[in-house]
């Protein structure tokens, strides 16, 4: 008997840290996405500083909201993160439009795509 609610009591620790491990991400790439489409509307009206200043906020969002991503994500998409965002860095510094709200609209695409993908329903199991 002791087995079978520790076993449960195991089960339901596994089960509640993969739905918080959603939700965290899930909340985290939000707010990521958010920024870069702040960033965006900025590069649109001109306002090259303030893009500047935004992209330097995602950086240090990025850094604080992803740092615990390694542990359960695939290091190869993390990678593919840092050097866009290495990319828009330069990008919009130097102030190119094109290529600037390319690397964004890429950027945000890896970024959402992490949550769908490490999300738990059929789809992903099947």
């Amino acid at each position: 008997m002791r087995l079978i609610v520790t076993l449960t009591v195991i089960l339901s620790m596994i089960i509640g840290l993969g739905f918080w491990f959603n939700y965290s991400l899930e909340t985290s790439s939000d707010e990521l996405t958010q920024q870069i489409d702040l960033i965006s509307a900025e590069i649109r009206e001109g306002h090259w500083e303030k893009a500047v200043e935004h992209n330097k906020k995602l950086e240090t969002t990025w850094g604080e909201k992803a740092k615990w991503w390694p542990i359960f994500l695939d290091h190869q998409e993390m990678d593919n993160i840092e050097f866009s965002l290495a990319k828009v860095k330069e990008y919009v510094a130097s102030q190119n439009l094109s290529l600037s709200l390319g690397q964004l609209s890429e950027l945000k695409l890896m970024i959402e795509h992490i949550p769908e993908k490490e999300i738990v329903n059929l789809k992903n199991i099947l």
